[in-house]
Order: C-alpha cells, then sequence, then structure tokens
C-alpha cells in the first residue's frame, strides 16, 4: 500500500516533522508545565532570532499543536491541550531509552526525575508514588478509557481539598494513565490530576523551580500526602524548602 493511501500515515509524519525540528521541539517542550509564553520568550528559549521564531510558531498553530491568547498587543502561546504534552511525554520515553545516547545534566536530570509538571498534573517520582498509592491501597481502578475512583479514593481526594466529582471542561477523561519518560512507569493524568496539582501549589505543597518543569516538594506537603496517602513514596531525598511563599495556581486546561 502506498503511503499517500494510508489513513494516517501523512498526518503521522507531518506532526513527527512539525515535532523533529529542534527549535520547535524546545518550544514544545518549554510549553510542557502549562504555561503561556510570547513569541519573544519561545525564540530565546529556541535559540533562533524573532523571525525565525515567528516561522515556528505559525507552522506549529497550523498543524493544532499550539493555541494562542490574545491580551492587548501581547499573544501568548500554549500547547493546544493535554494530547499533545502526551505525545511529547511519549517521544521523551523513547528519547530516554539505554542506548540513545542522550542525558540530561545530572542536577537537572535529578530535579526532573524527582518531580515535575507533565503539563498540567505532576510527573517524576512525585507522580508514580501518588499513582501507586492510590493503586496499592485499592484506591484508584482500571476503567474503560482510563481509571475511577473508589469510594475511598474519592474520600481522599476530598481530604486533599479536591471534588472528586468535578467535572472537567471538556471531553477530557477524569483519571488516566500517562507514561512517565523518566521512570517508564504512568504517572495520573486527566482533569481531577490537574485539580490536585493546583491544590498542592495553591497550599504551598509543591513550587514550582525557577525556569524549569521541575518542581519541589515542601516539607509540609511531604508530610500531608504521607498522611493522606498510605504507603505514599518518594525515593529521593528532597531537602524540605520553607512553605511561604505561594506560587501561582496553574491554569487548567
Amino acid at each position: 500500500m502506498s503511503t499517500s493511501n494510508s489513513y494516517s500515515g501523512p498526518y503521522l509524519a507531518e506532526i513527527a516533522h512539525l515535532m523533529g525540528d529542534p527549535a520547535r521541539a524546545n518550544m514544545l517542550h518549554a510549553l510542557m508545565d502549562g504555561r503561556a509564553l510570547t513569541a519573544k520568550e519561545l525564540a530565546w528559549i529556541a535559540g533562533v532570532a524573532p523571525q525565525t521564531a515567528s516561522g515556528h510558531l505559525a507552522k506549529l498553530m497550523q498543524g493544532g499543536l499550539l493555541a494562542v491568547a490574545v491580551q492587548g498587543r501581547h499573544r501568548y502561546y500554549r500547547l493546544a491541550g493535554p494530547e499533545v504534552a502526551q505525545a511529547l511525554e511519549g517521544l521523551m520515553v523513547l528519547a530516554n531509552m539505554e542506548g540513545s545516547g542522550r542525558r540530561l545534566p545530572s542536577r537537572v536530570g535529578a530535579e526532573l526525575s524527582f518531580a515535575r509538571t507533565c503539563y498540567d498534573h505532576f510527573a517524576g517520582k512525585l507522580g508514580i508514588g501518588i499513582h501507586d498509592a492510590l493503586m496499592a491501597g485499592g484506591h484508584l481502578v482500571a476503567s474503560e478509557g482510563g481509571y475511577a475512583l473508589t469510594a475511598s479514593g474519592k474520600a481522599i481526594f476530598a481530604a486533599l481539598g479536591v471534588d472528586p466529582d468535578q467535572p472537567g471542561r471538556s471531553r477530557r477523561a477524569a483519571l488516566r494513565p500517562c507514561l512517565d519518560w523518566s521512570e517508564r512507569r504512568p504517572h495520573l493524568a486527566g482533569h481531577l490530576a490537574a485539580a490536585l496539582a493546583c491544590r498542592c501549589f495553591e497550599m504551598g505543597w509543591t513550587r514550582r523551580r525557577k525556569d524549569s518543569r521541575a518542581v519541589a516538594l515542601t516539607g509540609e506537603g511531604r508530610s500531608v500526602l504521607e498522611a493522606a496517602l498510605p504507603g505514599f513514596r518518594c525515593d529521593v531525598p528532597e531537602p524540605a524548602v520553607s512553605p511561604s511563599r505561594r506560587e501561582p495556581v496553574p491554569a487548567l486546561a
């Protein structure tokens, strides 16, 4: 069968081409924490001239990978949705496989592997720890299209300040597995996972690291999660940081 007659082949190749350019890949990676950035900021991140960045952004917009919000004279670019972040996370799993020859700097890699945002939810050992504690305790079960909270799971989310029955803003699943590129195991995604991340930032249980997707778990946050989730573990020691400085709550998709 020729490639031109394949239903998905040309579209897959087009998306792969858009993501495969180094400058565009850097832009997409920078937006994986759910933020919206200007063209100037993305040009600096990608290491290209503003005019070149504008061309890349136009292609990403045309390909459906980015969305833009206009505020006054400024245009803010963000990922078009969690599906884009999921695709990028999957590619990072492949990029991080043994034999790929590419590794992050040790400090940066350790921070990202410990805890980070994957669009609007937690990934790394923090995300895996939450996922595994819920599964091991029987608070989370597999269901069609993702996961479902049991009665005890709903009670845990409610105790943490997250309404387990809140509807999503779209047809997005409440909870689903998302393959973690650093751990190669699933963490929790979906609008309830995003709501939990928002709550953790809002309460100062977690905080963002500067200029990075990496997240720090505060001493208070570790205590809260250990109390709410028996069996919760984050194996990498993390120095406690002051929860006094509250971080802005990331916008939900």
